[in-house]
């Protein structure tokens, strides 16, 4: 397993300078200019330029990148253009809210999509298995941005039962607080992957009881909870794995479409209004971290492909 994880992680190093370079490319030629964030309609051409030498805009793009580089590689990623904090120190203040939401979310989806897919597949073709496929198609095909906004408007301004916006309601600081006010984003980060998960486990657990070693060990006298705990479900997991894996992306894309509706003070919200505010050095951390949580989610995928199917572990 060691070798496997040594091995992932120097595979990964081509892709985050690849990502590194594209995404600065990307930044440089979008349209905009930070520096007329930070000067007045008084300001002449030579204040301009000054500002613009000062944040080391007038090199060539190569120029600028390797300065970036070399500062990332001994752990400084700068200071931000629009309130001239450290970079790092943000990221590191926002880091565990993203966090928290997209684990939140991965776990509901895993738990509520198992659940709906094995009561789906147990009544194949039944009523509750029309109206859990029906449930998915929506789940999966629905817009993450306009189901928050439904959300929103039913949930908090028309019932008033949760908050719309941020993390705490001001001045408290109580976990049922914290709860309240994220239920609408773990809701709306989860929905597609809840669907997702819930086809492919119904999917397995309806070939699985096909299979001939159920009959087998019904024959032999198995009750059907540890047929079910014990075989069907342990060989329905590596599918859920992989759609793990595969729902990594755009658990991390939505992420940062749910904070910034939701004005959840995560690293979505700090990126998005980076982006906004032309701040280079901010949009460039925001994008590397998200880039590397979703190389670990990976390399996590792999490592329980190979705890659950040690065949894998094998072949490495």
């Amino acid at each position: 397993m060691v070798k496997m994880i040594l091995k992932r992680l120097a595979q990964s190093i081509p892709m985050i300078i690849t990502i590194s370079i594209v995404s600065f490319l990307l930044i440089r030629v979008a349209p905009g200019d930070p520096v007329r964030a930070l000067v007045t309609p008084e300001s002449s051409f030579e204040d301009i330029e000054r500002i613009r030498e000062a944040m080391g805009l007038n090199d060539n793009y190569l120029v600028q990148y390797a300065r970036w580089a070399k500062a990332v590689l001994q752990g400084d990623f700068g200071y931000s253009f629009s309130n001239h904090r450290p970079v790092l120190e943000q990221i590191v203040e926002r880091l565990p809210q993203t966090l928290g939401l997209m684990v939140s979310a991965l776990i509901i989806s895993l738990v509520i999509g198992t659940i709906i897919g094995i009561i789906s597949a147990m009544n194949n073709g039944g009523i509750f298995d029309k109206i859990f496929t029906f449930l998915s198609y929506v789940g999966i095909s629905i817009p993450s941005f306009w189901f928050a906004m439904i959300l929103i408007h039913i949930l908090s301004l028309k019932l008033g039962w949760l908050p719309s916006i941020g993390m705490r309601t001001l001045g408290v600081e109580t976990t049922a607080d914290l709860i309240k006010h994220s239920i609408m984003p773990v809701l709306t980060l989860s929905i597609s992957d809840t669907a997702t998960i819930s086809r492919y486990v119904r999917a397995r657990v309806v070939s699985e009881l096909k299979e001939d070693y159920v009959m087998t060990e019904k024959a032999q006298g198995f009750s059907k909870t540890d047929l079910f705990f014990k075989s069907i479900l342990k060989n329905s997991l590596l599918p859920i794995i992989t759609i793990l894996g595969m729902g990594l992306p755009r658990l991390i894309s939505g992420a940062f479409i749910t904070e910034s509706i939701f004005g959840w003070p995560g690293l979505g919200q700090l990126g998005m209004n980076a982006i906004f505010k032309y701040d280079y050095p901010l949009i460039m951390a925001t994008t590397m971290f998200a880039s590397l949580l979703l190389i670990f989610g990976n390399l996590l995928s792999d490592i329980l492909y190979m705890i659950v199917d040690p065949r894998i572990k094998e072949a490495q």
